[in-house]
C-alpha cells in the first residue's frame, strides 16, 4: 500500500517536471546533434532545456497525442510520399505546358474528423502535396477550404481526399 502511495506521488513529480516525456528525449538527442559534443557543458544545457521547453510550452498542447492504428500509419505514410512525388511531377508539367492554363479553384471539404491532431495532421498532409493547400478551417472545425491549383473536377477532389487522406488519418486518431 505504502509503496503504491509512494510510486503514484513520484509518478506526479515527473508528470509535473516533464509533461511530455518524448518531446523532453527528442529535444536533447537534437541538441546533442547540433552542439556535435557530448561534453558535459552541452548535455547539462540540453537537460535544461529538455525540461523547461516543454514545461513552458504545456498549456499549448490540447490533449496527449494517442495513436490508435499503428498499421494504418505504417500504410499511410508511404502512400503520402507517393503522393507528393506524383504531385511534384504534376505540377511541374503543369508549369512547363506553356499552352494549357491551370484551373485554380477554391473547394470547401465537409471534415468528420473532430481530434485536433487530425485535423491539424490533414491539413499539413494537404498544404505538404504540391498542387494543394490548406486555406481556411471553419471556426466550428468542420468545413475546410482548400485552394487547388489545378481543379478539373471539385467533387473529385473531395472524394481523393476524404478517402485517401481522411478516412486513414480518423483510423489512426479516432478509432
Amino acid at each position: 500500500m505504502k509503496t503504491a502511495i509512494l510510486r503514484e506521488q513520484s509518478m506526479t513529480i515527473v508528470r509535473r517536471l516533464l509533461p511530455h516525456p518524448m518531446l523532453s528525449a527528442i529535444l536533447v538527442v537534437l541538441w546533442i546533434l547540433l552542439m556535435d559534443s557530448m561534453h558535459p557543458g552541452v548535455l547539462i544545457l540540453g537537460a535544461f532545456q529538455a525540461i523547461v521547453l516543454p514545461w513552458y510550452t504545456r498549456v499549448f498542447w490540447p490533449d496527449p497525442l494517442k495513436i490508435h492504428r499503428i498499421n494504418v500509419l505504417l500504410r499511410f505514410i508511404p502512400l503520402f510520399l507517393w503522393d507528393v512525388v506524383v504531385a511534384n511531377m504534376n505540377v511541374a508539367w503543369l508549369i512547363l505546358n506553356f499552352p494549357r492554363r491551370p484551373r485554380p479553384t477554391f473547394v470547401s471539404i465537409p471534415l468528420e474528423l473532430t481530434n485536433p491532431y487530425a485535423i491539424v495532421t490533414l491539413m499539413n498532409v494537404i498544404s505538404l502535396t504540391p498542387g494543394t493547400v490548406s486555406s481556411q478551417l471553419s471556426s466550428d472545425r468542420r468545413t475546410l477550404l482548400v485552394h487547388g491549383i489545378d481543379v478539373e473536377d471539385q467533387r473529385a477532389l473531395i472524394e481523393q481526399i476524404k478517402n485517401r487522406y481522411e478516412k486513414p488519418i480518423q483510423e489512426i486518431f479516432e478509432c
